[in-house]
């Protein structure tokens, strides 16, 4: 079996699809490949490490990516990320397509709450990612 090629994709690839990424890469099967991109790659988000790592997931050593630097052509599932923004647009290719638009954890203005945001997003993308791998 061809292992699958996962793609996660937001505009800064700093937190949704960061997070994402850790998710995929602990719970899928080992042989499949799991990437993150933007489309205006900024800098990973330390709340999204923090959040992360409160339920075992080091993503400290990612970095943000854009597009020409991981394999869009060999996805075979793209999942699009973006709630308020406008998402990253992949032209063509073979890959099945899905968007879980999810509120930037990062735009929420009161500090006291960021973390939270990140936490529930960070959730969401968890069963979200289980149901994805049962199919």
């Amino acid at each position: 079996m061809t292992p699958k090629t996962l793609l996660f994709l937001c505009v800064a690839n700093a937190a949704r699809s960061q997070m994402a990424e850790g998710l995929a890469r602990a719970r899928a099967p080992k042989e499949w490949r799991i990437f993150s991109a933007g489309s205006q790659p900024g800098r990973l988000s330390a709340t999204a490490v923090a959040a992360m790592r409160e339920i075992g997931i080091d993503i400290s050593a990612h970095r943000s990516k854009g597009l020409d630097q991981v394999p869009v052509q060999d996805a075979d599932l793209i999942v699009t990320l973006c709630a308020e923004e406008v998402c990253p647009v992949v032209p063509g290719g073979r890959a099945r397509r899905l968007h879980w638009p999810l509120p930037d954890p990062a735009a929420t203005a009161d500090p006291a709450a960021r973390l939270e945001a990140f936490r529930a997003v960070r959730d969401e993308l968890a069963g979200r990612i289980n149901e994805l791998l049962k199919e």
